[in-house]
């Protein structure tokens, strides 16, 4: 979710991971190029990325997980059993973004009670986690066993679905159980991204788990079965969520830890991170009204920068001109650094008086800046809705693509990589690196309301490139099918004034503008997994809509009829 930014090199216009001023080499023949060519006769699942449904509607960034979400609708659970249910299979069917080991955050809208609650599902920091205990500070705090935190994503589904939803826990937790044991077909995307990553989980070890007899990415189209994952899920909706936390996988996790010179203990475990539930934070998109996730989350960086755009003379806020394009990039860099500048407490949050990033005002002084410039900058998300209106936005973690790079063999879930998302330098910070200190976070889970009935479900992964990716998708919505909304070129600027855009795909005279307004360009490739993967459902009229980005392999589904009256 906030893992540290890749640092682009130093060149007006680059691409990804290339300057142009550096001579091309003769293309080599990969083993990426090898094994896409034998695919050439093999079927690889093409996702429904747009779907309708007057029934419920399911957006996740796995079709997997979309069909355990659905599946969870049609035997008639509401939109967080739904949720739920394709939270467990994406840490099946999506193992590089999240899993049992990671952290889990997001808004729930209960139709019946009229309440919206942001669901702060944080992992901590272990009690043996000190400063002075890492070797070396850099590399253990990005993967291997001390990289992790305790994890919190078992205790926050149970506790959602102990407070909104209909189904038990055994019953949502058997989409996830199947697709373990049953197996799941590697994407091309999956099989990039871990070989990619193979270099760091052959010297850790998920190796032995997730590469190809312990050294190459499985082959896009191959089946991949987990069987001791499929055996830790059981377990678990046999004996209950307690047992990740007091029971035998308590145990075994204590065991693993202990073998590998991992800080987390059984009596960490057994301080279950029960998750925290938030007033939302509420901004504008026009007359519609925002709800999204207040600290540690990064819902505050989405709403100033709603603020300012909206603040913005409307000729500059045309995401596909070159003004409205370096608009937008200073847009994002003022939000990014203010949000830099101003870390706080998510307990002591409502009590700041000048919550300066929220205030419009503030946001109005930045626009007329912008403006007077003008004229002389791994995660997975969800999105749910059901058909009495209930709604769920949900953004999950393991932190960086794979985590920590270790799991036991045993459990078979990846370990997360949290402490490197922990401030080191100021001990007054409230993400300083103490025992039991939460993360930061740059999730934002967000409702969009019309006329006080839940419009819009939408979040994104990415690390600090979410809300920008969301903003863009809002802002589009105006004018745009949620489809094309969702489809259109990003871009992304960061903290340090570091244009990343979707370059082929954009405008010349945009990319042009960017680089005369002082802006580094980097290229990124159509369609980039680096910036981000947004998953939407909209209400439209009496029916609902689905969009899963095209970035990676999401789908959007929903039921094809209504669902069976549940039992008395």
């Amino acid at each position: 979710m906030t893992g540290p930014e890749p640092q682009p090199s130093r060149a007006p216009i680059q691409a990804e991971g290339r300057r142009h001023s550096r001579p091309r080499q003769p293309r080599r023949v990969t083993e990426v190029d090898t094994d896409l060519l034998e695919l050439t006769d093999t079927r690889i699942h093409e996702p429904q990325r747009v779907a309708a449904s007057a029934h419920g509607m399911v957006s996740t960034a796995h079709y997997s997980a979309t069909a355990a979400g659905v599946r969870m609708l049609e035997q008639g659970g509401n939109a967080v059993d739904a949720a739920v249910a394709a939270a467990l299979a994406l840490g099946v069917c999506e193992p590089a973004a999240s899993g049992l080991g990671g952290q889990t955050m997001m808004l729930v809208h209960h139709r019946a009670s009229g309440t919206t609650v942001a669901v702060d599902g944080s992992s901590r920091a272990p009690n043996g986690a000190l400063i002075d205990s890492f070797a070396n500070l850099r590399a253990d705090r990005r993967r291997g066993h001390r990289a992790t935190t305790v994890p919190s994503s078992p205790a926050t589904y149970a506790h959602v679905l102990e407070r909104f939803g209909r189904l038990g826990w055994a019953t949502v937790l058997e989409p996830a159980i199947e697709l373990a044991a049953d197996g799941y077909e590697i994407s091309v995307l999956q099989y990039r991204l871990t070989r990619r990553e193979r270099r760091h989980m052959k010297a850790h070890s998920a190796g032995p788990l997730f590469l190809q007899d312990g050294r190459r990415a499985r082959r896009a189209g191959t089946r991949f079965v987990q069987p001791a994952l499929a055996a830790t899920l059981r377990r678990l909706a046999e004996q209950g969520y307690e047992d990740f936390y007091s029971g035998e996988t308590a145990r075994l996790i204590h065991e693993d830890m202990v073998a590998n010179d991992g800080f987390l203990r059984e009596d960490d475990l057994a301080q279950i991170p029960v998750p925290v539930e938030r007033e939302p934070l509420s901004g504008r998109l026009g007359r519609d009204r925002v709800l999204t996730m207040p600290l540690p989350g990064a819902g505050r960086t989405l709403l100033e920068m709603l603020n300012i755009h909206q603040s913005l003379p409307r000729e500059l806020q045309d995401l596909d001109t070159p003004d409205g394009a370096v608009c937008l990039a200073r847009t994002m860099r003022q939000a990014l650094i203010d949000r830099n500048d101003r870390p706080f407490d998510p307990d002591l949050y409502d009590q700041v008086p000048d919550k300066q990033m929220l205030n419009r005002q503030y946001a109005r002084g930045v626009a007329r800046r912008i403006a007077a410039i003008q004229t002389s900058g791994e995660t997975t998300h969800l999105s749910v809705m059901d058909a009495d209106g209930n709604t769920v936005a949900l953004t999950q973690s393991i932190e960086n693509v794979y985590g920590s790079c270790a799991a036991s063999p045993q459990l078979g879930f990846l370990y997360n990589n949290y402490m490197s998302a922990f401030n080191l330098e100021d001990p007054s910070h409230p993400y300083y690196l103490r025992p039991n200190a939460v993360p930061w976070a740059s999730v934002a889970p967000t409702i969009v309301f019309k006329d006080e009935r839940p419009w819009l479900a939408i979040g994104s992964p990415g690390s600090e490139r979410i809300p920008p990716a969301i903003l863009q998708v809002l802002l589009r919505l105006r004018r745009s099918s949620p489809l094309a909304a969702v489809d259109a070129p990003r871009i992304h600027c960061s903290l340090d004034g570091v244009v990343s855009a979707e370059a082929s795909r954009i405008s010349t005279d945009v990319l042009d503008a960017l680089g005369r307004s002082g802006f580094e360009l980097t290229r990124r490739e159509p369609y980039s997994f680096y910036m981000g993967c947004v998953q939407l459902v909209m209400a439209d009229g009496d029916r609902l809509v689905g969009v899963a980005d095209p970035r990676r392999d999401g789908a959007a589904a929903g039921p094809d009829s209504a669902p069976a009256a549940m039992p008395a």
